[in-house]
């Protein structure tokens, strides 16, 4: 096992982008599957202690995940997506926003770029986030940048639970 994989978050305001790259010990079919089927999101897609649940997910272009994270208390925090690109193992780009629970975004959005590749055993995913306001992004990004390190290690998780069950 690898245990020095790749993991850089960098903000760039003046571009109001946020920049991931992240490494896993694990093949490219395991890593897209984990960021494209329901299933397998809803096991990782939400910062501990908080928990991930789809009312609905349609992976197409033009197709929306409409989903929340649950706090302990019940809390619902609700993201709405919609898919505008999605090129098979390699790439897909959403608009991401908030949203109330009848699917009403809170806007501006922001427009995420996940790309995919694999190199003896180790897939490298690149996610750029970008924010149409400046504020929102340094609203959310230090918040963001725990809850996505939270959301990865849950992810490493799935994948070594997926890898006992196999």
């Amino acid at each position: 096992m690898n245990n020095h994989l790749l993991f850089d978050f960098n903000v760039d305001k003046a571009a109001k982008t946020i920049f991931i790259t992240r490494e896993f010990n694990a093949g490219l079919s395991l890593v897209w599957d984990a960021f494209t089927k329901q299933e397998l999101l809803d096991r990782w897609a939400a910062p501990a202690p908080m928990r991930c649940k789809t009312k609905y997910m349609n992976f197409e272009v033009g197709g929306r995940r409409f989903y929340a994270m649950i706090s302990p208390e019940g809390q619902e925090r609700w993201v709405i997506q919609e898919y505008t690109s999605i090129t098979p193992k390699t790439n897909f780009k959403l608009h991401n926003a908030f949203a109330d629970q009848d699917e009403n975004p809170e806007l501006p959005g922001s427009e995420w770029d996940h790309n995919f590749s694999e190199q003896n055993g180790v897939t490298t995913v690149n996610i750029s986030i970008f924010n149409e306001s400046l504020e929102r992004m340094e609203k959310l990004s230090d918040g963001f940048r725990k809850g996505y390190i939270l959301m990865l290690e849950n992810l490493e998780e799935l994948f070594a639970t997926l890898a006992q069950e196999l």
